[in-house]
C-alpha cells in the first residue's frame, strides 16, 4: 500500500526549472557578455516560469484579501503593494555566477518589471520579440518566481500551522521547503543553514 501526503507541487515545479536552467548553463556561459543571448529552450524557461509567477501571485494575493479573486498583474501589484511591500524589495543572488537580482523592484515606480513585459511579448509576438527570450529574462523570471512561491508557502504553511501555535516567518518557510535550491537563494539571513550558500 502506499500512502502519501500532498507533495510541495509549486515549490517541485520551481526545483524542476531552477534543473533546466542548469542545463542550460551548461552550453550558454551565465554572466554579463551573455545576458542578451536567446535560443528555444530560454523562451520555454521565460514562459514556464512567467506563468508559474501569474498562478503563484494569484494565490498570494487571495492570501492576503479574499474579498475579490485577482484578475491581472495590475491587480496583483495594488495587493501585494498594500498588503505585503516587503515582497518588492527582495533581493535573490545567484551566488555561483556572481548576480543579485530584485525582480519586483519596478512595482516601486508603479510599473511592471521589464522581464513581465518581455514575457507577454514573447508569448504574444515571438515572431517579433524572439530575442527577449533571454538569459537577463530567464534569471529575473526565476528570481520573481522565488519570492512569489516562497511568500506563497509562507502563508500557506500558517494556516496549516497556526493550530500549532509555530510561528512562520521566511527562515522557517525556507527550512521547511526541501530540497534545497542549488542556483537562486534569498540573503543568508533567510536561510538558517549557510552550508547551502554555494
Amino acid at each position: 500500500m502506499i500512502q502519501s501526503n500532498l507533495s510541495n507541487q509549486f515549490w517541485n515545479y520551481f526545483l524542476a526549472l531552477e534543473e533546466d536552467v542548469e542545463k542550460v548553463a551548461r552550453f550558454i556561459e551565465v554572466n554579463e557578455d551573455n545576458l542578451q543571448v536567446y535560443s528555444i529552450e530560454l523562451a520555454r524557461i521565460l514562459l514556464s516560469a512567467s506563468s508559474e509567477v501569474d498562478v503563484l501571485l494569484k494565490q498570494l494575493c487571495l492570501y492576503l484579501d479574499d474579498s475579490k479573486p485577482p484578475k491581472d498583474i495590475n491587480a496583483y501589484k495594488k495587493i501585494i503593494k498594500e498588503k505585503l511591500p516587503e515582497f518588492i524589495n527582495e533581493t535573490v543572488f545567484i551566488y555561483r555566477y556572481g548576480f543579485q537580482i530584485n525582480p519586483w523592484e519596478d512595482w516601486n515606480n508603479g510599473v511592471n518589471p521589464e522581464w513581465w513585459s518581455s514575457h507577454n511579448n514573447v508569448k504574444h509576438q515571438r515572431h517579433i520579440h524572439f530575442n527577449k527570450a533571454n538569459v537577463e529574462n530567464v534569471l529575473k523570471a526565476m528570481s520573481g518566481l522565488l519570492i512569489c512561491v516562497t511568500y506563497y508557502y509562507k502563508f500557506k504553511f500558517q494556516k496549516e500551522y497556526k493550530e500549532k501555535k509555530v510561528e512562520i516567518d521566511m527562515n522557517k518557510t525556507c527550512e521547511i521547503l526541501n530540497p534545497k535550491s542549488k542556483l537562486f537563494k534569498f540573503k543568508v539571513a533567510y536561510h538558517q543553514h549557510p552550508v547551502y550558500l554555494y
